[in-house]
């Protein structure tokens, strides 16, 4: 029997396309903070900053109103389709299984690795932001357990309590896998048509980055000066550090669970993470990715299953960055986060992986730390900059997606050989 080809969530397959002016945004970054740090300490700052405070945190409000609506519609197509997937036999469970795994394990080492990482490299001294909007309260553990289960949803949406209304959308859309098929489509597409709308809106706000990001900077560049510039080195490479930890593990599972050389493991990968460092796109990698299988070893049948699938629901750099820049948000903000709101950041950063798209980082960033901010009671204006140099973190954020779906593949091939896939995948939609 020949083995399915995997399914297309449609969470991204039916997404419009969006494009985002990322170069534009860096660059009005960088030109906010020069300018910001040329008029620091002058007279003539303050009416600039008058002007500049209000269209920061007014374009800051527009990215904020979209995140609730954005994180249900995308979480719940998410989820539909990862149970459609583990259908499709024993292939796809064990594919499931060691995604599953992985991406818990990655949130947890964002959860843990940053904080330590900045305890032992702590954000340079002397960052100020504009802002106005305060902390709210750190979650402790006995906060987090009780907050798990919403007494009344609607409450807790308007509370922007992130992490109830995760928990009750996943349960909504597992429960909706039970009924029958007319009203399973249905809601199918009304939360898919929710989600593609609300990436319209992100789309709108930011198309104005450049504005947005220009007024932040430039209100960092004259509170903070110099050390506006080091936090930002500080964080790429504290982040892109959390990444990397990530695209290790990829090559120790290839060499244990995928019985590959390492050697011929970085020697096979190498080609697919050239062109992965080149698109920024994991999905434009995927025929690198196809031969760099082949060069292991990987059956065809094996390999066009697995990628696709990897390609579709495994970004396994997300959970740990994801929580790596909340972490990093909440410091800036000067916040001491509790175990409670650890773990809080941790499970959201795990749910939200499912309903993650394949679209630019800048919107990635936004539908996927947003609510991980929120769960830990983080404050949103530090992202307001934070994306803006978003490009380079996403560097390895491809490369190490890429690199893992390769070892992936290595993994399950290793442990389905001779076996294929028992019945082809119905999508939901």
């Amino acid at each position: 029997m020949s083995t399915p080809s995997p399914a297309k969530p449609g969470s991204s397959s039916r997404i419009p396309d969006i494009r985002v002016p990322g170069k534009l945004t860096l660059a009005g970054l960088v030109a906010g903070l020069v300018l910001g740090l040329v008029l620091a300490g002058d007279p003539r700052a303050i009416p600039v900053l008058k002007v500049a405070g209000p269209i920061g945190s007014l374009w800051l409000q527009g990215l904020q109103m979209t995140i609730l609506p954005l994180v249900a519609g995308l979480l719940f197509s998410g989820i539909v389709e990862t149970i459609a997937v583990a259908q499709a036999g024993a292939m796809a469970r064990r594919t499931l299984g060691i995604i599953i795994g992985f991406l818990a394990f990655s949130a947890a080492l964002g959860a843990v690795a940053m904080p330590l990482l900045l305890d032992l490299f702590p954000v340079p001294p002397g960052v100020r932001f504009t802002h106005g909007e305060e902390p709210a309260a750190v979650p402790g553990i006995a906060d987090f357990l009780s907050s798990l289960m919403p007494e009344n949803v609607i409450s807790a949406a308007a509370a922007n309590a992130m992490l109830p209304v995760i928990v009750f959308v996943a349960l909504f859309a597992v429960a909706s896998t039970r009924l029958a098929d007319e009203p399973r489509r249905a809601l199918a597409v009304l939360f898919e048509g929710v989600a593609g709308a609300m990436m319209v809106v992100i789309g709108w706000v930011l198309a104005l980055a450049p504005i947005g990001v220009f007024a932040l900077g430039f209100g960092l560049g004259v509170r903070s000066g110099g050390a506006a510039l080091g936090a930002l080195a500080h964080y790429i490479v504290l982040v892109t550090a959390v990444g990397t930890v990530v695209m290790v593990a990829g090559y120790l599972i290839a060499a244990f669970a995928g019985r590959r050389r390492l050697s011929a493991f970085a020697a096979a990968v190498l080609p697919a993470q050239v062109v992965a460092i080149s698109t920024q796109s994991s999905i434009a990698t995927l025929p690198a990715m196809l031969a760099s299988s082949r060069r292991l070893g990987v059956s065809g049948t094996t390999a066009e299953f697995v990628l696709p699938l990897a390609v579709t629901l495994f970004r396994a750099t997300g959970p740990a960055m994801n929580m790596a820049v909340a972490v990093y948000a909440a410091r800036l903000a000067g916040m001491e986060l509790t175990t409670g709101a650890l773990v809080a950041g941790a499970l959201v950063a795990f749910a939200t992986t499912f309903g993650a798209v394949s679209l630019p980082g800048t919107i990635s960033f936004v539908s996927s730390i947003g609510p991980i901010a929120a769960a830990m009671g983080t404050p949103l204006w530090p992202l307001g900059v934070l994306v803006a140099v978003e490009v380079l973190p996403d560097l390895m954020r491809t490369v190490g997606n890429v690199t893992m779906d390769v070892a992936l593949t290595t993994a399950v091939g290793r442990g389905v050989e001779g076996e294929e896939a028992e019945t082809p995948i119905e999508t939901l939609h």
